[in-house]
């Protein structure tokens, strides 16, 4: 997409109008498809994947420790949404005021988790003074790298669209299952926030804001990377995650360990998979390589 500073500032509905964005009819449904597979993947591969999902006896450190790690999360991804409101309202102040309107839809939902937490024992205090890990640190800094030093929300967009699209893939049974296990009054955060995404429609509102920004095959595939890069960086954050709490011995040694629990009992053996080329590559070498350097 052309980002001439002389178009800026123009009449804001024309701005909005040149900057429709072009894209194959397919690409949101090749991306979608890709999606689901990886989800699939996800579950299949990834050591304790499945356990809020299907766990009977959920392992209350490791739930602790997603909701907290998803709290901090979003306190610092809201700052790259507030740089995206101003690459927007320089040059599209249509989509920026959608947008800005999106931004302040989410922007306390970590309270509705630190709610959750509340009713476990977790206070604010505890939530706010963990050290982030370091996967969430390298999420959020890509996604401030293309808005910092490549000047686009881009990845940021493309992040977003992958958390929203994977939300509602996956979150509404996390929740039932967690509700079964903990009881529904201590998921009514989690429970309220799945239902804003599906109720509002938010993976489409986001690709609409999206595919304004891309104009051409090389732009589509630049949506591809991220969307790759994202994924691999969530794969990360898991395996840092089940690494910092199970394999580590701080979770409670009765939980339940389902199938893809089981396939590993260290974050070195699932980097295994991780060789292959063509068709056999493994779409998640990336984040376990990553993940084994990390923890």
């Amino acid at each position: 997409m052309d980002d001439n500073p002389r178009d800026w500032y123009g009449e804001p509905r024309a701005a909005a109008k040149a900057r429709a964005g072009q894209v194959s009819p397919g690409l949101r449904q090749q991306i979608d498809d890709t999606l689901d597979a990886r989800i699939a993947k996800f579950y299949a591969d990834i050591p304790y994947a499945d356990h809020q999902m299907s766990g009977k006896e959920i392992n209350i450190e490791y739930y602790k420790r997603h909701n907290i790690e998803t709290i901090l999360r979003l306190r610092r991804k809201r700052t790259i949404d507030a740089l995206a409101i101003g690459y927007f309202s320089k040059r599209d102040p249509v989509r920026g005021a959608k947008w800005a309107h999106y931004v302040e839809d989410e922007m306390l939902h970590d309270e509705w988790f630190a709610g959750d937490l509340a009713k476990i024992g977790v206070s604010k205090d505890e939530i706010y003074s963990t050290e982030p890990f370091a996967s969430t640190k390298l999420l959020t800094g890509y996604l401030q790298y293309g808005m910092e030093f490549e000047g686009t929300p881009l990845a940021l967009l493309c992040s977003v669209y992958f958390v929203e699209y994977v939300t509602t893939k996956t979150q509404p049974s996390w929740v039932r299952n967690l509700e079964q296990a903990l009881g529904r009054e201590k998921l009514a955060g989690a429970r309220r926030h799945v239902g804003t995404d599906i109720e509002d429609e938010h993976a489409t509102f986001v690709w609409d804001v999206l595919v304004s920004l891309v104009g051409s095959p090389a732009e589509e595939a630049r949506v591809i990377e991220h969307m790759e890069v994202v994924a691999n960086l969530w794969v990360a954050y898991f395996l840092e995650l089940y690494q910092h709490v199970v394999a580590s011995g701080t979770a409670d040694a009765g939980a339940d360990t389902g199938p893809a629990e089981a396939a590993a009992t260290s974050t070195a053996a699932t980097t295994e998979a991780a060789a292959g080329t063509g068709a056999d590559a493994d779409p998640f070498a990336a984040g376990k390589a990553l993940a084994a350097g990390l923890v």
